[in-house]
């Protein structure tokens, strides 16, 4: 089980994912730099205890309407062998465990490898701030076998109602600056 530090980040991910969004594909925000604050988010437990995974979700207020993005993140303790350039959010500063090198989880192998065990029913979704804690508002519909299925992740979310689908899902809630709280999907298992 991951222990979680409660400590400083320098600089904060919030800072870190500042710089690093507006350059992805899939940012929407109308601003060059997006005004950004916590909304939600949880863990998963990395059985080998290397790497740091967290699935962060923060919202834009910056634009005429706030939007919410999901931000997988791995934190390791060196560079990953063999990855892009693109996938590295960045570096910090952490006070404990020194130098974090922060990638992008969507192309980071364990984060994706924990996110398909996940779908499988085979990970426990974990509280974000709080070390060996089960995150109970975290609900995996699990697919069970995942061949011929591709995991993905919705990076712009929205709120949605109904969470039924035929494929496996994970759906979790964030709050928007307004203290509203929302539910939504976050991953799905889906063909090819």
């Amino acid at each position: 089980m991951a222990s979680i530090h409660h400590t400083t980040m320098t600089p904060t991910k919030v800072e870190l994912l500042t710089g690093w969004l507006p350059k992805q594909s899939w940012y929407v925000g109308d601003a060059p730099t997006p005004t950004l604050v916590r909304g939600g988010g949880f863990r998963l437990d990395d059985p080998q205890g290397e790497v740091g995974i967290e699935f962060t979700i923060v919202v834009d207020v910056g634009g005429q309407d706030p939007v919410a993005y999901l931000v997988p993140m791995a934190y390791r303790g060196a560079p990953l062998e063999g990855a892009p350039a693109e996938a590295l959010i960045g570096t910090s500063e952490h006070g404990v465990l020194g130098t974090r090198w922060i990638y992008d989880g969507g192309r980071d192998p364990v984060v994706t490898g924990r996110l398909r065990a996940l779908l499988r029913g085979e990970a426990v979704p974990q509280h974000q701030h709080d070390s060996d804690t089960p995150d109970p508002t975290v609900v995996v519909h699990a697919a069970g076998p995942l061949d011929g299925l591709d995991v993905r992740v919705n990076r712009v979310l929205r709120p949605v109602e109904d969470t039924q689908g035929p494929f496996g899902h994970v759906v979790a809630g964030w709050t928007w600056p307004n203290g509203k709280a929302v539910r939504g999907v976050l991953a799905v298992a889906a063909p090819r």
